[in-house]
């Protein structure tokens, strides 16, 4: 099944998670950085960070699965779990299947988490700093240079992901700091 409409609906909500992607990414950067975990911003943001995770969800199935059922371009079922299988592009549909694969793994132990332990947990949500700029890779292999809205969205959430990755490895816990301080002293 080949329509145009087909072509549109997929770049759309490839573009909205991307955008969703950059404020879901910069919300976790922001409660994993918090000091104060109860403030009401921490609060809203970790609502926020939940919520638009979830929905960004369906952005990114819709966009995958519009892009299969598009026969104008032949990229499969398997492509979209398995990478490097597509016919089409195969390093970039390759990209964005990594990154979709990753984004499931986050999501799953997500919903999981009051049932595995935190430190998986944490674990498999730091593949989101692989993720966010495979994601990001992806989008920009795969944007016409006829299109500079759609690349100079995709450059700017991945430069604004960036600057929260850096924000967020700069800013440390001041206890973190103090804990190693008082560690690093003899025991004499």
């Amino acid at each position: 099944m080949s329509s145009p409409w087909l072509w549109y609906v997929s770049r759309a909500c490839g573009v909205a998670s991307m955008l969703l992607l950059t404020v879901v990414v910069l919300a976790g950067l922001f409660t994993a950085a918090r000091r104060r975990p109860h403030e009401p911003a921490s609060t809203l943001a970790m609502g926020l960070h939940r919520t638009l995770g979830l929905g960004m969800t369906v952005f990114l199935l819709t966009h995958a699965m519009t892009a299969i059922l598009d026969t104008y371009v032949p990229i499969g079922w398997i492509s979209a779990v398995l990478p490097f299988t597509s016919e089409y592009e195969r390093p970039c549909v390759a990209l964005g299947t990594i990154a979709l694969d990753l984004f499931v793994a986050v999501i799953v132990t997500s919903l999981l988490r009051h049932r595995l332990p935190t430190r998986l947990w944490r674990c498999v949500h730091w593949f989101t700093y692989a993720m966010a700029p495979i994601a990001v890779t992806h989008g920009l292999m795969m944007a016409s240079s006829t299109e500079p809205l759609l690349r100079g969205v995709t450059i700017g959430c991945g430069l604004a992901m960036a600057a929260g990755a850096a924000w967020r490895l700069h800013a440390s816990d001041e206890h973190a700091r103090r804990r190693a301080d008082i560690g690093d002293q003899e025991w004499v």
